[in-house]
């Protein structure tokens, strides 16, 4: 398993704000910063990733016949 299917939308996002907080302090050790930039880097790919899916699924639903279908949100193994 990816560690985007292991990682929800809402704790990639918690965890990016988290490292944001971090750098912002400014009193991070150069090499944490890196790491911590890079762990950022991965989570954001992350969210947007989630995000593109989520806005072709909504594609999906608005381009068939008008009908309005039930939408089911595809979270990659859910919480644990």
């Amino acid at each position: 398993m990816s560690e985007e299917e292991k990682v929800s939308f809402e704790q990639a996002m918690k965890n990016l704000e988290e490292i944001v907080e971090k750098l912002e302090e400014g009193d991070v050790p150069l090499e944490a910063a890196i790491a911590y930039f890079q762990e950022g880097m991965s989570l954001s790919k992350i969210c947007h990733d989630k995000l593109q899916n989520v806005e072709k699924q909504i594609e999906q639903i608005l381009q068939e016949d008008g009908e309005m279908k039930p939408f089911i949100l595809e979270e990659d193994g859910g919480e644990s």
